[in-house]
């Protein structure tokens, strides 16, 4: 989906802050909220796709002031919300106040119709469309066009994945793009590597 989180490969703001052997945890509600995070995937409450989007879905001014594990936080809390875990007056009454979740979440769809297998060497364009649910397709690659290096084994495909939609797993394919193709006369020349699923592919010819 479109939204404040895909900022991958999106320029103009500034270096990524990075601070050597800072760790992994800050607060021991942080240890918490992890140990329940990892123990609901593991109990199949939900699944790894449906939390991302649950992040994904969060309202933005909220996402965008929220620490890392705030997020996880209200992943977490939002999924046991509407897979009947717990109910929203039980987080309120133990917070003792307003417990912020996550916006509704949009249909899911299922694999794209005409997807095909690509092999190295093959010239492919990332599919030009805007999806309300979850994707796994980063923005900065949308209509761009790219060469297939390799394919990954199948993995369940995101964007049905997240949403309880039937649909068959799928590969990623290791694609290599050019910088120029990514950010014209944004960026010094290089070759970068995108994981993309086999639905967001479509086959061009060699220029």
């Amino acid at each position: 989906m479109d939204g404040v989180h895909d900022l991958g490969g999106r320029q103009g703001f500034g270096p990524v802050r990075h601070t050597e052997f800072a760790p992994a945890f800050h607060a021991g509600w942080e240890k918490r909220i992890n140990a329940l995070y990892s123990l609901a995937v593991k109990r199949g409450i939900f699944n790894m796709d449906e939390y991302r989007h649950a992040i994904e879905r969060m309202e933005p001014r909220h996402y965008l002031s929220a620490s890392y594990f705030e997020r996880t936080m209200t992943s977490l809390a939002t999924l046991c919300v509407e897979k009947g875990v717990l109910t929203r007056e039980a987080l309120e009454a133990a917070a003792g106040g307003g417990f912020p979740l996550a916006r509704p979440s949009a249909p899911g769809r299922g694999n794209a119709p005409d997807r095909e297998t690509f092999r190295p060497g093959d010239h492919v364009q990332v599919r030009d469309e805007h999806f309300a649910g979850h994707v796994r397709m980063p923005g900065y690659i949308r209509g761009k066009r790219g060469v297939v290096v390799s394919e990954s084994p199948a993995y369940p495909f995101p964007d049905a994945h997240a949403h309880g939609v039937e649909a068959a797993d799928e590969p990623t394919y290791d694609v290599r793009f050019r910088s120029e193709e990514l950010w014209p006369n944004g960026g010094e020349s290089a070759l970068v590597h995108v994981a993309v699923f086999q639905s967001y592919l479509m086959r061009v010819p060699a220029p």
